[in-house]
């Protein structure tokens, strides 16, 4: 059994540069190659207890434990398999709520939000049905053990994921299929956009007060996508668009005319992107992903395509000393702010100009 001494809470609310720095640590570790850099320095509190098999988009995680007994879920981002891209390219939206049909006999029943209109990436979504059984297992077998708090790690598609699952295991404990004494912390590390706004919303609002984080480069592209598009669909319910073509009416008619004719083409313009995107990014995207993965099914696409960056951000703002080392001169090093030095050198900024390890705090 883990000795919890006291029975004392280790993680602690709010944005920790140093423990950030950890988990970038503990994600190259999904590298068998030579140390990718001398920059990042190796995980020295963390053991490795866990690595999963490879799933059916090449998703891999790996379960470590801190020295004081705090585990962390690291997920494995990109790998060079074409199949693992396709994933990230998988972006038409489906409800966060839902089922998927992963093979002929198994289903992937999951709850990611509270509300009907909140809607995800299919892709990273579909990577995690795969991945969930073992999280689950392990999840489960080291809360019997006595461990109960968590950390959730991934950068780039794995930041991705780590959304997605923690907004998972959230719902899977208010249903009582998790432990509800489990805690969890979560670092989405260089992730792209996850879902729509009111995905956004929800898991910002299961992770406030400290508990989730987007950290970002701000010279890193690969967070300002998928590409999205708004339609007069995407606001709340009660908003003017829905009562503007009535409004519309009630004016004179050469204003009438006018302003209805900007309105209809505003709506038929985003409508046409949307249903571009919804094709390439999800119909075509499926036929492709179907070649590796002939007993997925395609699910029901929802016609929006209006993602949005979720958690509380964390910008590691490049000075000029970076952007001398990693200058914007060279188009094909079209990753070079996306990799894990650049992003553990500034959080190394980040850290230095903070003067103090627990950098952002709710009361502050």
């Amino acid at each position: 059994m883990i000795s919890r001494a006291g029975n004392a809470q280790h993680l602690k609310a709010g944005f920790d540069a140093k423990e950030y720095m950890e988990m970038l640590s503990v994600f190259e570790k999904h590298f068998d190659t030579a140390k990718l850099s001398d920059i990042v320095l190796p995980p020295v509190d963390y053991t490795r207890i866990y690595r999963s098999p490879v799933v059916a988009l090449k998703n891999r995680w790996e379960l470590w434990l801190r020295k004081d007994s705090v585990a962390v879920i690291c997920l494995r981002g990109t790998t060079a398999d074409p199949v693992s891209w396709q994933e990230n390219f998988y972006a038409a939206m489906v409800p966060a709520s839902g089922t998927l049909q992963l093979n002929d006999s198994t289903i992937f029943n999951y709850q990611l939000a509270s509300r009907a209109d909140a809607t995800v990436h299919t892709g990273w979504l579909t990577g995690i049905g795969y991945l969930s059984p073992t999280i689950l297992e392990k999840v489960k077998e080291w809360h019997a053990k006595g461990v109960r708090e968590f950390i959730i790690m991934g950068h780039s598609q794995g930041g991705a994921l780590a959304f997605l699952l923690r907004s998972h295991l959230h719902y899977l404990m208010k249903k009582k299929e998790l432990p509800e004494n489990l805690i969890f912390k979560t670092y989405c590390s260089a992730a792209p956009k996850p879902g729509n706004l009111f995905y956004a919303y929800d898991f910002e609002h299961i992770t406030s007060n400290g508990w989730g984080f987007t950290v970002l480069n701000a010279s890193d592209w690969v967070p300002e996508t998928p590409f999205t598009v708004q339609t007069l669909d995407d606001f709340n319910a009660t908003n003017p668009f829905i009562v503007a073509p009535y409004v519309l009416k009630k004016l004179p008619l050469l204003p009438r005319i006018v302003l209805k004719s900007k309105y209809n083409k505003i709506n038929r313009s985003t409508r046409k992107a949307q249903k571009h995107l919804r094709k390439n990014l999800g119909d075509l995207m499926y036929t492709q992903i179907r070649k590796a993965q002939p007993q997925l099914r395609k699910p029901a696409f929802v016609k929006g395509m209006n993602y949005m960056r979720a958690g509380t951000p964390i910008i590691l703002m490049p000075d000029s000393a970076y952007q001398m080392k990693y200058p914007d001169n060279d188009p094909a090093q079209i990753f070079r702010h996306h990799l894990m030095e650049p992003y553990y050198i500034l959080a190394q900024k980040y850290l230095q100009s903070s003067g103090q390890y627990n950098t952002w705090h709710p009361s502050q």
